[in-house]
């Protein structure tokens, strides 16, 4: 099942169990099945602290990863390759005690959580968000006897997927309750568990000492303005409602210079362990709704803290545009989605369209072309905006149609789920249905700058205005990245924004230091 160069991996980190750790595996002759059994075999010749048990699960196939000593379960319903490997690598270390890289008063709070937390997380294979996800509730179960999380392959158990009307990864199920949909993170897990936790958060927040440079945002720009403003010996923190932002939701990058390849989730991870190199106070899963100044500038939350600094330095990227059209509120999670990638094998042997026609919407296309049964890409231009290769790879396949001069113009639906849509040929005024499952809106980004209106100068796109030093019109408050009047949004462009904005706080602290 794993090749030679994966088992010496895993072996390696196998070496780091400190007590046994037992394979519970549900399975029948189907091809999956005995997958999955030899699967469990290669990892229990592996280490002599792990074996295997043949049971009749709940959901066959399945492994689940449990330890006689805590009695913690970690179930995987599926295959657990492909993004959701590391997944399973961190159960087996976990629940063999090797230590859980979370704060000890985490760990603490997750410890004395009171009560039965049974969980289950809907997930795709070919999602790069999903891990995130089934990674925080495991170490919850590894941690906390009373909280189990089984992770659910959902285009192999395609009839649960179809009972539970789940039609977008990942979909999280608590005690057979809709929890959550999308990334979450273990921050916010918590606080949702625990009601008193955003409170005590806010308290402490609040207690900080001023920065000297307060950056809001977590994603390249923010990370790259954390790192030069650290390396030039100034106090500071990052506020990031997620850290990565944009890019974490990214599969394949390859222009950034000197890496050829690489997947969003992973540059993220690379980001961070960077940033906290330095002496950066990260404050993660925070969302920033105020900036005021009374001396120093103040940044109010969403959960009623207040931090203040000398400068800010804003990188609040941008998020995926909506349509704003009638419906697409109404089916989001339920056939409109954002993240072809993730929530493509939901849609496997049905019909769907993409809104769209840039590189991301004939990338989508393409990719989706190979599981669905046919996609129709509507774009409101008279021509596609795709670079020519991908233009031609699109055409050259049988189930996809282009269709261009067309504007959506409402989303349809069974009060369930999507059923179709309908748009207006820009070049008749004729209205058209189009019947399908699915809709992946793929029609560029907005900048995350509500919140800032008519605190700093923007353009009509909503877009921070800034000088060749990266300052707004506020002195002393600076931007970078998307969020920005950019000419171009690339990752290495922001990286390269969020270093200069930083370099212009530390000259702008210079010469206010008396101020």
């Amino acid at each position: 099942m794993l090749d030679t160069n994966l088992k010496q991996q895993l072996q390696t980190y196998l070496l780091n169990l400190k007590r046994p750790v037992e394979l519970l595996v549900s399975a029948d002759d189907a091809p999956k099945s005995l997958e999955i059994i030899r699967l469990a075999d290669d990892i229990a010749s592996l280490s002599s602290l792990v074996s295997i048990k043949r049971v009749e699960g709940e959901r066959t196939p399945s492994m689940q990863v449990t330890s006689p000593e805590t009695d913690t379960r970690i179930t995987f319903a599926g295959l657990p390759m492909g993004h959701e490997f590391t997944s399973l690598v961190l159960a087996l270390l976990h629940t063999g005690g090797h230590p859980i890289k979370i704060t000890a008063e985490q760990i603490e709070q997750i410890r004395h959580l009171p009560g039965k937390f049974a969980f289950e997380t809907y997930v795709s294979l070919s999602c790069q968000n999903c891990p995130d996800v089934v990674q925080a509730i495991n170490m919850m179960a590894a941690i906390n006897p009373n909280i189990s999380n089984v992770m659910v392959d959902g285009a192999l158990f395609q009839q649960e997927v179809s009972h539970r009307n789940i039609m977008a990864v990942p979909s999280v199920y608590l005690n057979g309750e809709l929890f959550a949909q999308g990334r979450i993170s273990l921050a916010e897990i918590l606080n949702r568990l625990d009601t008193g936790a955003a409170a005590r958060q806010a308290d402490a927040l609040s207690e900080k000492a001023p920065y000297e440079v307060l950056v809001v945002g977590g994603g390249p720009a923010g990370a790259s303005a954390a790192i030069y403003a650290a390396r030039k010996g100034l106090r500071t923190g990052v506020l990031a409602d997620k850290f990565g932002g944009q890019v974490a939701e990214t599969v394949g990058i390859e222009n950034f210079i000197s890496v050829k390849a690489t997947e969003g989730p992973k540059l993220v991870a690379n980001l961070e362990s960077h940033v906290r190199d330095y002496d950066v106070d990260i404050m993660d899963n925070q969302k920033v709704v105020l900036l005021t100044r009374d001396g120093l500038y103040q940044v109010e939350l969403e959960n009623g803290a207040v931090l203040k600094s000398k400068t800010v330095l804003l990188a609040t990227g941008a998020r995926w545009r909506e349509m704003n059209v009638p419906g697409e509120q109404e089916y989001r999670g339920k056939g409109v989605a954002y993240c072809p990638h993730c929530d493509g094998p939901l849609f496997k042997g049905k019909r769907v369209a993409v809104i769209g026609g840039g590189n991301s919407g004939i990338e989508a296309a393409i990719d989706l072309a190979n599981i669905v049964e046919h996609v129709t890409v509507l774009e409101f231009d008279s021509k596609l905006r795709a670079d020519d290769v991908l233009q031609r790879k699109a055409q050259s396949m049988g189930n996809i149609t282009i269709i261009t001069q067309a504007m959506t113009t409402e989303v349809l639906g069974d009060g369930q789920r999507v059923t179709g849509l309908h748009y207006t040929d820009r070049a008749t005024n004729e209205s058209h249905h189009v019947a399908l499952a699915g809709i992946f809106v793929q029609i560029g980004l907005v900048p995350n700058s509500e919140w800032l209106k008519g605190t700093v100068e923007m353009s009509g796109r909503g877009e921070i205005i800034v000088d060749n030093q990266g300052q707004t019109s506020l002195p002393g408050v600076f931007a970078a990245g998307d969020v920005t009047n950019s000419a171009y949004k690339q990752i290495i462009i922001a990286m390269g924004s969020g270093a200069t904005a930083s370099l212009g706080a530390f000259d702008y602290l210079i010469r206010h230091s008396e101020d």
